[in-house]
């Protein structure tokens, strides 16, 4: 992998001056994700947070081919859009090397898109999907999603007298439906860790098919923390166990990082407002059950990439 030094003289492939919230992380995973990239690039972004701050209208903020696609179909756009290139190749009429690289929300992904993910990934589609999963529907006013974390407060899982927990179902685990998909490559990445980032994303776009990343996008105006705090904050999501790294490569599962002594939960969810219910005495209960589900689910991992749990 290129050094700092180096990946910082390339050219930035996504401008500033787009209209993206001060301390949203849409924009650093994509500008890491863009810096990773070796060829000539052509991406998708679905309708969402960063799809609107970024092409308004005559203006847009990327400096490579792009499609705005409608909220649900990212992945069947760029499809299209690879499949045609394939037969131009085949035809003889095109012999630049081209990448591929979709982008969507987590409400373009886990949810509205899902469908079209999982159809592109069924056909074999040689391209790379990136999901920034900022945990709900930050875009139309911070309603839920089914990325959104149990015990969450959203404008659509509000807390009360009658449901004092918030969001009172877990978060769907894309990553691991991805996986079932038996798609070559599939990983976790987090941008407070920008060099296991970009390794992942040089890996994807150089295994031949369909691939796929997971990234923790943290959202100053939904988790309700300042904007100052979000590589902090997405750092600690990794170091109590909320967000691991691993990869999975033709099935074989590889912690990419693991914390010498996790964090304790509690941690992650005194960061941020959107949890600050749960501290309560009341809500004790809950916040006890979350921390062991964590502690379950990183068993869990770590059996199936071989390794010993971290300490608390």
């Amino acid at each position: 992998m290129p050094s700092l030094k180096e990946l910082s003289k390339k050219k930035e492939l996504l401008s500033g001056g787009q209209r993206l919230c001060a301390g949203c992380g849409a924009s650093i995973i994509v500008r890491q994700v863009l810096m990773a990239a070796e060829d000539p690039l052509v991406i998708s972004c679905a309708t969402g947070c960063l799809e609107v701050a970024t092409t308004i209208y005559p203006f847009s903020a990327w400096r490579t081919p792009g499609i705005h696609c409608a909220f649900e179909n990212s992945a069947s756009t760029l499809s299209g859009v690879e499949a045609a290139y394939r037969s131009l190749k085949r035809q003889g009429r095109l012999d630049k090397t081209i990448k591929f690289i979709a982008f969507g929300g987590d409400g373009g992904t886990y949810d509205i898109g899902l469908q079209a993910l999982s159809g592109a990934l069924e056909r074999g589609h040689n391209f790379l999907y990136v999901c920034y999963d900022n945990e709900a529907y930050m875009n139309t006013g911070i309603q839920r999603s089914s990325a959104t974390p149990e015990g969450a407060a959203t404008t659509t899982s509000p807390v009360g007298k009658v449901i004092p927990e918030g969001k009172q179902r877990p978060r769907k685990d894309l990553t691991q439906i991805v996986v079932a998909h038996n798609s070559p490559y599939v990983a976790q990445a987090n941008p407070a860790y920008y060099n296991d980032l970009i390794k992942k994303v040089q890996k994807a776009l150089n295994t031949e098919g369909p691939t796929f990343i997971n990234i923790l996008s943290p959202c100053p105006r939904g988790w309700r923390y300042e904007s100052s705090q979000s590589i902090q904050i997405a750092k600690l999501a990794t170091l109590t166990g909320f967000w691991p790294l691993y990869e999975v490569e033709n099935g074989k599962y590889r912690i990419t990082y693991l914390p010498r002594k996790r964090r304790p939960f509690r941690e992650w969810l005194e960061s941020q407002g959107r949890f600050k219910h749960l501290l309560s005495e009341k809500n004790k209960g809950i916040v006890e059950r979350l921390e062991r589900e964590v502690e379950e689910k990183e068993k869990k991992l770590l059996a199936l990439a071989g390794e010993a749990p971290s300490s608390v």
